[in-house]
């Protein structure tokens, strides 16, 4: 019977003598090749990648650059359109490789301020980081084949950073591009829609570049006016949307103000080893309030309605320790107004756990209402796991007590003052700081202990956050720091005053106090979760165009097969 197209191949080889070489119809069937393993393919990925690999780590070390202290903002959009032409056409694969060799020395260079701890942890938590933009580079790859990519491009980066800033461990959301413009054409944006709108602006501006660029090099090819369009098209957007910033308003108007005295009594030395001697860093607060209050009353410096000290400015339990418990009523008396008093408490209940709180220190009453960090950090301030890694990392002896979480908002009526008390990296969550506005903060206060990392970029990012959490909620951020950066920011985003580094200072301003909310203020959460599932929901868009045109292109080859039979 004549072979047809039911004829198992099997059968044919079968029938053939073994070892008999002659072609044809009955020529012994070739042995499958077997698959390289998985080490050999990702070894190959690499290879084959390198150049391309080489560009992407070169386009994340600029992109630190765009980040405090450097505030080289562009580079952010630059390197938004270099991923972009970097994983256009390539397959989910490439393009996730291509976003974690961008990320991973990005991270490590913003990051590097935690080789105070170790170098394994810089390079251990920015590996993890890097992991997200890797998803973020499959996601480009696959969503570039489809029409109108820059938008669903810039809307997968706001759900990168949506998804980095609360996973794991209440996630951690240095490096969002936001943050590299708190003081760019960008930052007005904050006001409309807070920090995941302006990230979405530097992001949708990047990819339009990226577009432009490809357009461009189409008009190189096919010179005709038709295909210059897109290409200018996709610049005038870029520009005006960098530009439309400048007619966001920003509001500024005080309601009422309030003098304040913010006091940076400095600490010993910088590192780990920040405390020194016990009573040390609250008796460098005690006696500077002293003497703030001496000034006062020889006429030398107005007395403020309320005193600022930061995180940790108590370095015992005021409740259980009576020495500074004294210290601190003695310093309250004296100047005779309430002092926000930072300090460790330990929990009543549980040994072992502490909390990092904010205490109103009244100068007649003694200590009243207090807020409770709601989100220490993970491997600094609390150990997850602790009995399980314990006994493998000995490092974490380092921590011996764990920060247990408050549960409220940091609202706290201090003096005349109706302040939000925000404790030092809860800056970088938008949701912490946006419930404590709308609980009716009038101000913010952000009490932070940053002389672990003293002169590292860390201060410097950190006060960046302030700067635009101003403008994203119309209010004055006032930063309180033990060893530096204090700091008073206007609405606007000004740094109006600031203290240095490591000094004994005391900064004394008058700050608007106010009650209305921005746009970002009433809608929260609502932008970032509506551009963050149009980003998924591309991707799930272009899986499924993928596989339709495979399916067609596969029946197609059927079809062909069938008629040359």
């Amino acid at each position: 019977m004549p072979p047809g197209p039911h004829t198992s191949a099997g059968t044919d080889a079968a029938s053939t003598p073994a070892g008999d070489g002659t072609p044809g119809a009955g020529a012994a069937a070739p042995a499958p090749v077997p698959r390289p393993g998985r080490a050999v393919r990702l070894a190959r990925l690499v290879r084959r990648e390198a150049p391309r690999t080489a560009l992407a780590a070169a386009v994340g070390a600029a992109l630190a650059f765009a980040f405090p202290p450097y505030d080289l903002w562009p580079l952010s959009v630059l390197a938004v359109a270099a991923l972009s032409l970097l994983t256009r056409g390539r397959s989910a694969r490439q393009g996730a490789w291509t976003g974690f060799a961008l990320a991973l020395p990005f991270f490590v260079l913003l990051l590097r301020w935690l080789d105070v701890v170790g170098y394994d942890v810089v390079f251990g938590l920015s590996a993890v980081e890097a992991l997200f933009v890797a998803a973020l580079g499959a996601g480009l790859a696959r969503t570039s084949r489809l029409r109108a990519w820059p938008l669903w491009a810039a809307c997968l980066w706001v759900a990168q950073e949506w998804a980095r800033d609360r996973v794991p461990f209440g996630g951690f959301p240095w490096g969002r591009l936001a943050f590299a413009n708190t003081h760019s054409p960008f930052t007005p944006l904050a006001a409309l829609g807070g920090a995941p709108l302006v990230g979405f602006a530097v992001a949708l501006a990047g990819t339009l570049l990226a577009f432009a660029a490809l357009a461009a090099r189409r008009l190189r090819t096919v010179r005709r006016v038709r295909t210059a369009l897109p290409a200018a098209g996709a610049v005038a957007l870029t520009a005006a949307l960098t530009c439309a910033g400048y007619a966001v308003p920003v509001p500024t108007g005080a309601d009422d103000t309030v003098d304040i005295a913010v006091v940076q009594g400095d600490v010993q030395k910088p590192g780990m080893d920040f405390l020194g001697r016990p009573m040390m860093i609250l008796n460098n607060h005690v006696n500077a309030t002293l003497d703030l209050a001496r000034d006062v009353k020889a006429g030398k410096a107005r007395r403020p309605d309320l005193v600022i000290w930061p995180e940790n400015s108590s370095d015992l339990d005021p409740f259980r320790d009576v020495e500074a418990y004294d210290r601190i009523q003695e310093a309250a008396s004296a100047i005779g107004v309430p002092i926000l008093v930072g300090a460790l408490v330990d929990h009543p209940t549980k040994p072992g756990y502490v909390f990092n709180e904010g205490i109103v220190w009244d100068p007649k009453s003694g200590p009243g209402a207090s807020y409770t960090k709601q989100h220490p950090v993970p491997f600094g301030e609390y150990v997850p796991f602790r009995e399980e890694l314990s006994s493998v990392i000995s490092r974490l002896q380092r921590v011996p007590r764990d920060f247990y979480p408050g549960d409220r908002t940091g609202l706290l009526q201090v003096g005349p003052a109706r302040l939000g008390d925000v404790i030092c990296f809860e800056i970088a969550y938008d949701e912490i700081v946006r419930d404590t506005v709308r609980a009716g903060a009038r101000a913010l206060v952000v009490q932070t202990n940053n002389a672990t990392f003293g002169r590292t970029d860390q201060p410097e990012q950190q006060l960046a956050m302030s700067r635009l959490r101003a403008v994203e909620h119309g209010r004055t951020v006032v930063t309180a720091a033990t060893s530096g950066i204090s700091a008073v920011v206007g609405p606007n985003g000004r740094v109006e005053q600031r203290a240095p580094e490591f000094t004994r200072e005391v900064i004394s301003a008058r700050i608007p106090l106010r009650d209305g909310t921005t746009l970002a203020d009433r809608v929260g959460a609502v932008p970032e979760w509506a551009l963050a599932i149009v980003g998924l929901s591309s991707c799930a868009a272009a899986l499924l165009t993928g596989r339709r045109t495979q399916g067609e292109k596969t029946g197609k080859k059927a079809k062909k097969g069938q008629r040359h039979k």
